[in-house]
C-alpha cells in the first residue's frame, strides 16, 4: 500500500502589485478606460482603506503598470496616461472571471444539441432501447448483456434485439450571436450605474465564445438614437450618451448581421433599462418618452415576428421591474416566441451565461 502524507494547504502567495491589480481593473471598468479618473479614485480608496504602503506606494504602483505594459504615456505629447491592448486584454480575463468563474464550464469548445441521432459526433452517459435504424456502433454492448441477464436470468441467457441498449449521442452546433446593449441616457439615471454590469456581461461572454467556443461567432452592437456595431476593444471604453431608446434600430442591425452567418443557432441577447422611445422614419427621428407610443411599438413587434420567421430567437434582459413594461416584454416576446427576464443587475451575467449555453441544445 502507498504512503501517503498530508500537510495544511497553503496558498501561493500574492504580490502586492497583483491586490492592486485587481483593484484597478475593477476601476479602470467603472471609469470607461478613463486612466485619471481611475487614479483619482484609487487615492480616495487608499486614503480610507490603506491599500499601499511606504514600502510600496502608489507611485511604485504606477510605475510596475507602465514598466509590464499595462499603461503608456499618450502619443499627443500633452502628458497623461492610458491603457494598453494588454489592460483590455486582463480586464475581458477579469469580467470572464468575476461573471462566470463559479459556473461549471462544459466540454470545452463544444456545444451539445440535446437531440440523439446515428450520425451525432459526441456520446453522453444517457442509454435507451435499441430502434430500429440505430448504428450497431453505438451498441453498449455490457450494458446490454447486463440487460439481458436481468431479463432472462443466468441459466438461460440469450441476447434478443430487445435487450440491446444503445448510447445517446448528440450533435454539435454552431452558434452566431448578437448582443445588444442600451447606452440610452436612462443607463446611468437615478444614481444606478447599469451600464458597467452590461459591459462586463458582454467583455466576459466574448472572452468565454474566444476560448472555449472557437467556432461560434459573437457580435456586439449598441444602440441609443441608433444602432451601430462596435468592437470587442472598444468594451472598456463604451458609455452612454444623450440618447432615446432606438430598439428597431438595434433590431434591424443585428437581423442584417445574423442573415450572413451560416450557423445552425442565430441569437439576440438585448440587454436594456427601458421601453422603446425612438425611430428614424425617411431620415428623421420621431421621439416619444411618455408611455408606450404603439407607432413605435408596433415597429417593435413586427420586427420581433420577423426574426422568429428567419429562425432567430431573441432573449431580452430587462434591467429594471418597472410594472408597465412587463405588457410590452410580453408582446415582444409572444411575437418572437423568446424569452424575456426581468432581473437586477446582480447576476446577470450567470443569466445570460445559463441561457447562451442552453440554446445550444436545438435541432439541426
Amino acid at each position: 500500500m502507498s504512503n501517503f502524507r498530508f500537510k495544511n494547504f497553503i496558498a501561493s502567495p500574492t504580490s502586492k502589485f497583483d491586490e492592486l491589480f485587481k483593484l484597478f481593473k475593477q476601476l479602470i471598468t467603472h471609469t470607461s478606460g478613463d486612466v485619471s479618473e481611475a487614479l483619482d479614485w484609487f487615492k480616495e480608496l487608499d486614503k480610507e482603506y490603506n491599500l499601499t504602503s511606504a514600502d510600496y506606494t502608489l507611485e511604485d504602483f504606477i510605475a510596475d503598470l507602465k514598466k509590464q505594459g499595462y499603461l503608456r504615456e499618450k502619443k499627443d505629447g500633452n502628458g497623461g496616461l492610458v491603457i494598453t491592448a494588454k489592460t483590455e486584454q486582463a480586464i475581458r480575463n477579469n469580467a470572464l472571471e468575476h461573471v462566470f468563474g463559479k459556473l461549471k464550464k462544459g466540454a470545452a469548445g463544444n456545444h451539445n444539441s440535446g437531440v440523439s441521432g446515428i450520425n451525432g459526433e459526441e456520446q453522453n452517459n444517457d442509454l435507451r432501447a435499441f430502434e430500429f435504424g440505430d448504428s450497431p456502433q453505438n451498441i453498449a454492448m455490457v450494458d446490454s448483456i447486463k440487460e439481458a441477464q436481468r431479463n432472462h436470468g443466468f441459466e438461460n441467457f440469450k441476447l434478443t434485439e430487445n435487450d440491446l441498449l444503445v448510447t445517446e449521442q448528440e450533435f454539435k452546433t454552431q452558434t452566431a450571436t448578437v448582443l445588444m446593449i442600451d447606452i440610452s441616457h436612462s443607463m446611468i439615471l437615478y444614481g444606478e450605474d447599469r451600464i458597467t454590469p452590461a459591459k462586463m456581461v458582454a467583455m466576459a461572454m466574448a472572452e468565454m465564445i474566444k476560448r472555449n467556443y472557437p467556432k461560434d461567432s459573437l457580435e456586439i452592437i449598441v444602440f441609443g438614437d441608433d444602432a451601430w456595431p462596435i468592437q470587442l476593444k472598444d468594451l472598456p471604453y463604451l458609455q452612454v450618451g444623450p440618447f432615446h431608446t432606438n430598439t428597431v434600430a438595434g433590431l434591424e442591425l443585428a437581423m442584417s448581421i445574423l442573415r450572413k452567418k451560416r450557423a445552425a443557432n442565430k441569437h439576440i441577447f438585448m440587454i436594456t433599462d427601458g421601453k422603446p422611445s425612438c425611430i428614424k422614419e425617411n431620415g428623421s427621428y420621431y421621439k416619444n418618452s411618455n408611455g408606450l407610443d404603439r407607432r413605435i411599438v408596433n415597429k417593435c413587434l413586427t420586427l420581433a415576428a420577423s426574426c422568429k420567421r428567419n429562425k432567430i430567437d431573441i432573449t431580452t434582459f430587462m434591467v429594471a421591474r418597472d410594472n408597465y413594461l412587463q405588457n410590452f416584454i410580453d408582446e415582444f416576446t409572444e411575437a418572437n416566441q423568446g424569452k424575456a427576464y426581468f432581473t437586477g443587475l446582480k447576476g446577470l451575467g450567470e443569466i445570460v451565461f445559463r441561457d447562451y449555453t442552453n440554446k445550444k441544445r436545438k435541432k439541426i
